[in-house]
């Protein structure tokens, strides 16, 4: 039986809500992901529970906690260490994080559309894919980037960037697989 605040999704389709509103042990409404509040009892929609998972999470060195962003299904990862790439240069910029996900579930990393902009680099493999078998101890999440464009100078004029700890640099959501 659904209750208040259960997550569902409606069978045959990617809608996916919260229930807001039960009488009588039946769903009256649900506010769906999009914003919308539809109300179950004036269309015959089968609402379908969706499993809860568990996904342990390993902080390292002090690391920024994970938030979920207000609007859509992205969490922001930040860098966890001080990092000098020259233009020209990659680096693996340590993400401060690991993650047991459930089996059948993977993550999917991605640049944040200011990345590029903010600091010049890109994500040398477009588009990480970190598997539920990558959750050993010390298996640390890290962005592998490349720097295009620098965007300061030292004294020699070599130009480089400087991404600082806490700096949101990528972003991931999990998905199955």
């Amino acid at each position: 039986m659904l209750k208040l605040n259960d997550r569902v999704q409606v069978k045959g389709t990617d809608m996916r809500g919260t229930v807001v509103q039960v009488v009588n042990d039946k769903v009256v409404s649900v506010k769906y992901d999009d914003g919308v509040l539809a109300y179950t009892m004036c269309c015959e929609l089968e609402l379908l529970p969706i499993d809860k998972k568990t996904i342990r999470i390993k902080y390292f060195d002090d690391a920024k906690k994970l938030e979920k962003i207000s609007k859509g299904d992205w969490i922001d990862l930040y860098a966890n260490k001080d990092m000098f790439i020259p233009e020209g240069s990659r680096a693996m910029i340590p993400l401060g994080v690991a993650m047991e996900l459930p089996e059948g579930y993977e993550a999917h990393v991605v640049p944040r559309s200011s990345t590029f902009k903010t600091w010049g680099i890109i994500q040398t493999n477009s588009f990480g894919v970190i598997d539920n078998s990558y959750c050993g101890d010390n298996d640390q999440w890290h962005f592998p980037a490349y720097c295009l464009d620098g965007k300061w100078a030292n004294e020699k004029c070599v130009p480089y960037t400087e991404i600082k700890k806490g700096d949101k640099i990528c972003q991931f959501r999990i998905v199955k697989c």
